[in-house]
């Protein structure tokens, strides 16, 4: 009998392909495989580690996922998609699928998607983000003005495509929208991907398509980011959200992680001394929440949820209003921080 260990490291050696047989209804973000979970529900909160980068830490095969706090490696993956318990039924199946009894459906479904996947490259993204327009004037600024969101300071990470390629599936043709275009960066201001916000361009919110929000390149432990953090930041999933912050916290830097699943894995700053983690009300929002404290505690960082109250703080803002979203964001911030960050509420009158 193969030990467990080396069926592992010799099953992390093809973990693309054994997510493409196992995970099939997932899709690859960078170097990471990311599906809904380890029984192949569609969706996003799980993630696998495909490669390691040539500066990275991180072992191929590896996953997590971000709603329910489950993690393994690719015999766990083996073992939940074919139903298996016991360790020689699982082995047996791996070492089935490492003599190659799914070459062929591989070899199909890699030339069935190899366009899509070229293009999510990170030097495809940062092509997409240079070819895109400043905010202002565009088509994008009128949609987060939609939003509620008016003060647009310190978002160089955003622009404005007007024709943005779309493609619903692999077997579609690629349309064109407009759309709007984030910058994911590392901690060094490096470049690592893109994210698309398809919009209709009559102005009419998002584009009318299935998936109106796709990111590209390599995205985990990275993040949308608007202000460069000191001792202090404010982080969460959606651009939205964090926008509709910085209209109340307009001094605080801030980062989108995209995600529950990469907002649970986002990388520290080294200056970082406190954390103000945006809560989603959602269960893969709770579980990111969790991972995020354990991580801040663990790297002595002082990490303070912030919780909006309606469903997120952009429906705080539309629906409450600026005033309103501050009132509440003065109850849940520390004292010197209220003072340092929160807007002055207005003059009587104004």
């Amino acid at each position: 009998m193969i030990p467990a260990a080396e069926l592992a490291r010799r099953l992390a050696d093809q973990a693309e392909a054994v997510c493409r047989h196992y995970l099939f209804n997932g899709h690859r973000e960078g170097r990471y495989w990311c599906v809904g979970d380890v029984r192949n529900t569609p969706g996003r909160s799980m993630f696998v580690r495909l490669d390691r980068g040539e500066c990275e830490r991180g072992t191929p095969g590896r996953w997590m996922d971000a709603a329910t706090g489950e993690y393994g490696d690719l015999l766990d993956i083996i073992a939940k998609a074919r139903g298996l318990t016991r360790f020689t039924d699982i082995a047996a199946e791996a070492l089935r699928f490492l003599d190659g009894s799914h070459a062929q459906p591989e070899r199909v479904s890699r030339q069935s998607d190899a366009g899509q996947r070229a293009s999510g490259t990170p030097d495809a993204a940062r092509r997409l983000f240079a070819l895109a327009h400043p905010l202002a004037g565009t088509l994008a600024e009128k949609y987060l003005h939609g939003r509620g969101i008016t003060n647009l300071h310190g978002t160089a990470s955003l622009r404005f495509h007007p024709r943005c390629y779309y493609r619903p599936d692999a077997h579609s043709p690629t349309e064109t929208w407009p759309a709007m275009i984030a910058c994911v960066t590392d901690l060094a201001g490096h470049q690592t991907g893109a994210h698309r916000t398809w919009l209709d361009p009559f102005g009419h919110g998002k584009a009318p398509i299935d998936t109106p929000r796709r990111a590209m390149g390599k995205l985990l432990g990275h993040a949308v980011r608007f202000g460069w953090s000191g001792e202090v930041l404010a982080v969460g999933e959606g651009i939205e959200t964090m926008l509709s912050l910085r209209c109340a916290l307009p001094h605080m830097s801030m980062a989108a992680a995209l995600s529950s699943a990469h907002l649970a894995a986002l990388l520290f700053p080294a200056t970082l001394c406190r954390l103000y983690i945006a809560q989603d009300a959602d269960p893969a929002g709770d579980a990111a929440r969790d991972t995020l404290l354990a991580r801040a505690a663990a790297a002595g960082i002082e990490a303070i949820v912030l919780s909006p109250a309606l469903e997120d703080f952009n429906e705080d803002l539309r629906r409450a209003g600026i005033e309103a979203l501050a009132a509440g964001l003065r109850r849940q911030l520390i004292a010197q921080d209220v003072a340092r960050f929160l807007s002055p509420p207005p003059l009587p009158g104004r």
